[in-house]
């Protein structure tokens, strides 16, 4: 059975481009990583600043496995680009 996994993300007043930039950016290198089925990136019509990255996977583990390859500079990047800590859920 496939996980969907949500993540949402809040840029900070003035980050809007740049995080919906990094976002854009690290698609693909999720979309490669193993037991990744699909990977989206949708902005909220209704507050520009806010985003979700709907992520299919084969399972919760493969998705745990792949953040483990996120070097700790892209954590900082973005970490500096958000209003508050990203929030994310599995759903089956």
């Amino acid at each position: 059975m496939s996980i969907t996994r949500i993540s949402e993300f809040q840029a900070k007043d003035g980050q809007t481009q740049g995080l919906r930039d990094f976002l854009n950016s690290i698609v693909p290198a999720i979309e490669a990583s193993e037991g990744c089925r699909s990977c989206r990136l949708l902005q909220d019509q209704d507050d520009e600043k806010r985003f979700v990255v709907i992520e299919l996977w084969d399972s919760i583990e493969a998705h745990k496995a792949s953040v483990k390859d996120i070097p700790p500079e892209q954590f900082e990047r973005i970490m500096r680009l958000l209003a508050g800590p990203p929030q994310g859920r599995y759903f089956a």
